[in-house]
């Protein structure tokens, strides 16, 4: 494999490298906006199990031990799709989504203190006024916590879709591997960790934004 990175090709490839970095990012964020969409009310639920909830969240370990690839190539026949359709990518990153928000929803309402809560029904808080005024909001540090893991995942996994023909900047590695050509596959490296770090940071800042109490509970 040529150790030399061709600038030139890069330079003749932009258009391609630019489409395929959009394609990383729709395939990587869709399932995230859904998932956290589908995880907090279903983590609430798992939540009010009591102690049953760390049963389903053992099932739902499971789960995400299936290997990607194998969840990607059983979806068409799950979702009646053609192999190459997107959404077989997006439902099943969608589902690793899930099963980690989740976790991280009960992890987050499980860490609002009990006092807190005693004091909101003292003050005539029903139960779901202190869902939404005290026990999610006090829970968001950890659910953004589980977000940011969740987002960074879903830019790697993407990649994996390249084995059955959809993996946006991950045919950039089967490019270089095929043609034993180094350059497109440090391109996609490069690119997808400054994807992580992007979504990462950006993450990061909505909830420094939407949280300033919990900027200044970690100040004190």
């Amino acid at each position: 494999m040529n150790g030399v990175i061709d600038w030139g090709w890069v330079q003749r490839n932009l258009t391609m490298i630019a489409q395929l970095t959009g394609e990383h990012v729709i395939l990587s964020i869709i399932p995230v906006l859904a998932a956290f969409v589908i995880s907090i009310p279903l983590g609430y639920l798992v939540f009010r199990t009591g102690r049953f909830a760390n049963v389903v969240l053992a099932i739902l370990g499971v789960v995400y031990a299936i290997p990607s690839l194998a969840l990607f190539v059983v979806m068409p026949a799950i979702l009646g799709t053609k192999i190459l359709n997107p959404l077989n990518i997006v439902v099943a990153l969608t589902v690793y989504s899930v099963v980690l928000l989740v976790r991280s929803v009960v992890d987050g309402l499980r860490s609002v203190p009990a006092t807190v809560n005693s004091s909101a029904a003292a003050v005539g808080f029903g139960r779901t006024r202190r869902l939404f005024r005290v026990e999610l909001p006090l829970a968001m540090p950890v659910i953004f916590a589980g977000l940011r893991v969740v987002t960074v995942s879903n830019i790697a996994l993407v990649s994996v879709g390249a084995v059955i023909g959809i993996g946006a900047l991950g045919e950039l590695f089967t490019r270089g591997l095929n043609a034993g050509f180094l350059t497109p596959i440090v391109v996609g490296l490069v690119l997808s960790l400054l994807l992580a770090l992007i979504f990462d940071g950006l993450i990061l800042l909505i909830q420094r934004g939407a949280l300033p109490w919990a900027r200044g509970r970690r100040s004190a």
